[in-house]
Formats: C-alpha cells, structure tokens, sequence
C-alpha cells in the first residue's frame, strides 16, 4: 500500500487523536522489523510476516484511540478488555494521558510473539 495513503489517514485525524496514533504507530513499527503497516477494513493494520496482528482504531462512542490485539484471546493482560469479541481484544489510551509505553511494549512483544514461535501459523 502507497505510504501516502496510509499517511493521509492519520494526517486527517484531529487531536490529541492525530499524535497519539502516530505515537503509538511508531511504538508498534520499532518492535519488529518484520512488521509492516497497511490499511485493512479503512484502519491502519499491522501485520506480522503475512498475518494481521494488530489494528489501530478508535471507539465510537467516546473517540478514545485503541489497540486491537487479533489474537486477544490468548493473551493475558489486565489492560485488555475482552468486551463481546470472541478473539479479539482491545487496550484503550487516553490521548490525553502520558502513553504507558512499557505496558504497551509488552502487550505488543507478548502478541509478536505468538508469530515469532509459531504458535500463530
């Protein structure tokens, strides 16, 4: 996918919304270099080798940014929320609060290695 169309989805983003996901794209890209980013169902969606891995995305009701984890259902983290998916799983931020960047590097290294060690074909 053209970078400038996946710049052009942040860019169009009003803030805090626009920095935090640009924030927290950064923070995903620097994990892996085996990561790249896409857009898939009109959000930015990080994959892993051929595998999505992760999404970003915001709540509609109250516009708060969050991490989609694919695989949500095997990781256990009490910042996750389960909500009505049966696989998935969601960790908010609040773009107006420091990005607690050591839990999100390790929810996101935990998911990475799902993939890593085959436990994700």
């Amino acid at each position: 996918m053209p970078q400038e169309i996946i710049q052009s989805f942040y860019l169009s983003l009003e803030e805090p919304n626009k920095s935090c996901l640009m924030t927290l794209r950064d923070l995903i890209l620097e994990q892996d270099p085996n990561i790249f980013e896409t857009i898939k169902y009109g959000m930015p969606c990080f994959c892993y080798g051929k595998k999505a891995f992760c999404y970003l995305w915001k709540d509609k009701k109250t516009e708060e940014p969050y991490i989609l984890m694919v695989e949500g259902k095997l990781l256990k983290h009490a910042v996750l929320e389960q909500g009505n998916r049966s696989r998935m799983k969601i960790l908010r931020v609040n773009p107006t609060d420091d990005i607690p960047i050591k839990t999100i590097t390790k929810v996101l290294n935990d998911a990475l290695d799902l993939y890593r060690n085959g436990i994700i074909k």
